[in-house]
């Protein structure tokens, strides 16, 4: 005797529907994944290198994470991740800055000014030797401990609009080695 129509309906859909809910998160996150933005973790962290092992990096902040301990390295990343976040603020400041009509230089002091902050902020949570490393470093390369002004920053691009540009990038090689990628989200 055959099945009613709706019974079999029932045996053979329910569990189709079934594998299809189950599968269309899946998806979703494959989707969200490849669309994600903001500060993205793109592995797991590396084991910390030998504090003997030379450094490949010419950049000093780099070869202190190559040696980290591990849970120092996990507060390195988290500390990172804040400061993209901070970029990300920047990067909505700018567009209502330009929808509001200030002109290239005003947004370009204004993101240069953020910058710094985000630096301050984001050093507040770092042991004194960390910060001494950056601001070594800084003070070497701009004679200033936050970094280039906006003024050094138009003196090397010329023009403001690359000013915002450069204020709003990050250390590819920092964030690789804390196995991260910063993508700005969409404004």
């Amino acid at each position: 005797m055959l099945p009613s129509s709706t019974a079999f309906l029932r045996r053979a859909l329910v569990p189709f529907l079934a594998s299809v809910a189950l599968l269309a998160p899946a998806a979703a996150s494959v989707a969200t994944a490849a669309e994600a933005c903001g500060s993205v973790i793109t592995a797991p962290l590396a084991r910390p290198a030998a504090a003997d092992d030379p450094c490949p990096s010419a950049d000093p902040v780099v070869c202190r994470i190559r040696v980290m301990p591990m849970d120092e390295k996990v507060e390195a990343q988290r500390t990172r991740m804040r400061y993209h976040g901070l970029l990300e603020d920047m990067h909505r400041t700018e567009a209502a800055m330009r929808e509001s009509g200030a002109s290239d230089e005003e947004v370009a002091r204004e993101m240069v000014d953020m910058r710094n902050q985000a630096k301050e902020i984001t050093r507040a949570g770092m042991t004194p030797e960390e910060v001494r490393v950056l601001e070594e470093r800084n003070r070497a390369k701009y004679g200033n401990p936050l970094g280039p002004t906006a003024d050094q920053l138009y003196a090397k691009y010329g023009s403001w609009q690359k000013v915002t540009e450069a204020s709003m990038r990050t250390s590819y090689a920092v964030d690789r080695e804390l196995a991260l990628e910063y993508r700005p989200c969409p404004v």
